[in-house]
């Protein structure tokens, strides 16, 4: 089955299952409280944007609350604080998904946490009351970023809502406890509700639904991540960064990420859509060449950063791949429409413009590893005197197969991976995890940058 034909199809599955209809907003002041024994939390909290000083915290509810966070260094919470949804002036009353920013967080730092939410009755601005509250009493835990923290991390991609290559992936990151996961595009396909989006993130039909209450995650998010009314507010559900990580002038780039986590700094980059802003299917609703140039300013700053210059490992990561061997891999810079009989597909395959855009600065600050995605199929691309770093094409979701019924052929080389990184003396080793066989790959060691 073509890349795109399996996207469809897994579209056309989530809409039979209910995740379909129109758009609604995440929040519905006139919702009303549900029955008494309706449990309020009904997710695991969802450790989002590690970071040196700040962690996001983000979990479901089935109706109007006002959510919290109670949090401390001790694991008996004794000494635990109450942090509230939303910010200053007012708190965040929703009813589906709340986001409870943890901040002034101490750099390597164990803290232990549990969640809460007030159920809310809102009958308007002078009629409001909290009608009980609800607190999840097991006691999480994560470790944040920094210098001295350890530099392990993982990376999965282009699960594309499949159940089965994201468990094996959820187990083998429970086996392997990195600090922190990076979740390198494609978590969905075209998702018009939060509903879908929650299903996704807080509510995966897998045995360990709280795979994300311990081990923090980042999101590079692919070109599928910005399609669906839903998708193009995907904040409501997987929040921006800290305002105060980069300057104004990049506000509004909340995906990417500059992070020191021991020995390694770690960039994110969002290669956004796979096609051109002028493709007529998009109907002049996307913006994705301004915000690869923005990101190229971003970039140019980050790398600055005495945290990220002093890191013996550099690592960048972002969804569609910035280089191809293969000639006919569509470069995605096929103005006005993304057709060209040369390429054979009629989307990007890799993205050239990124490359140029942000690869000449990556390679100046020393980037020994690219880690990307969207391909659907494991590669490695070895470096060269052009091209100084390396580049690691994770796999796409198909288990070993495309195709169904008399259409089903077999494709050993379409498996699903986690790709392990990991200081380990002097080196930095990048292991590959097969998770069809449940072997390793391929193993990669990289020296520190020069």
């Amino acid at each position: 089955m073509k890349r795109r034909d399996f996207i469809k199809r897994t579209a056309l599955l989530a809409a039979a299952t209910g995740v379909n209809g129109v758009a609604k907003a995440a929040t519905d002041p006139k919702a009303e409280a549900p029955k008494d024994e309706e449990k309020l939390i009904v997710s695991a909290p969802m450790l989002q944007n590690y970071a040196e000083s700040s962690m996001g915290v983000t979990f479901a509810v089935s109706a109007l609350a006002n959510g919290f966070v109670m949090v401390g260094e001790k694991p008996d919470l004794s000494d635990a604080q109450k942090v509230k949804c939303g910010g200053f002036r007012t708190t965040d009353i929703d009813s589906q998904v709340q986001q409870v920013r943890l901040t002034e967080l101490k750099p390597a730092t164990t803290y232990y946490y549990k969640i809460g939410a007030d159920r809310i009755h809102y009958g308007g601005g002078y009629d409001m009351k909290v009608l009980d509250t609800e607190t999840d009493e097991h006691v999480y835990h994560f470790t944040t970023a920094g210098a001295s923290a350890k530099a392990h991390f993982c990376v999965i991609n282009d699960t594309h809502v499949q159940w089965e290559p994201i468990r094996r992936a959820v187990e083998k990151i429970e086996e392997l406890a990195p600090s922190c996961v990076i979740w390198n595009g494609d978590a969905s396909n075209v998702e018009e509700t939060i509903e879908a989006q929650t299903r996704i993130f807080l509510k995966p039909q897998i045995e360990r639904a709280d795979y994300a209450a311990n081990i923090p995650y980042l999101f590079c998010p692919g070109n599928h991540d910005s399609r669906g009314m839903a998708n193009r507010h995907l904040e409501k559900i997987w929040m921006y960064r800290q305002p105060e990580e980069r300057p104004s002038r990049d506000w509004d780039l909340g995906r990417n990420f500059a992070i020191r986590m021991g020995d390694v700094a770690m960039i994110g980059l969002d290669t956004a859509e796979d096609k051109l802003d002028t493709n007529p299917i998009f109907a002049d609703l996307f913006t994705s060449g301004p915000y690869r140039e923005a990101e190229a300013l971003w970039l140019r700053d980050a790398l600055k950063q005495p945290e990220i210059a002093s890191a013996p490992f550099l690592v960048a990561f972002c969804h569609i791949p910035l280089f191809d061997p293969d000639p006919r891999m569509n470069p995605g810079d096929v103005a006005p429409a993304d057709k060209d009989p040369q390429y054979t597909t009629d989307f990007a395959m890799w993205q050239r413009t990124c490359a140029q855009l942000w690869t000449p600065l990556l390679s100046e600050a020393g980037c020994q590893v690219i880690i990307t995605a969207h391909q659907h199929q494991y590669r490695y691309d070895a470096p060269t005197a052009d091209r100084p770093w390396a580049q690691i094409v994770g796999g796409g979701p198909e288990m070993g197969f495309t195709g169904s019924g008399e259409n089903r052929r077999e494709r050993p080389e379409k498996f699903p991976t986690v790709i392990e990184g990991e200081v380990k003396g002097e080196k930095l080793h990048i292991t590959i995890h097969n998770l069809l066989t449940g072997r390793v790959q391929d193993t990669f060691t990289f020296g520190p940058k020069r």
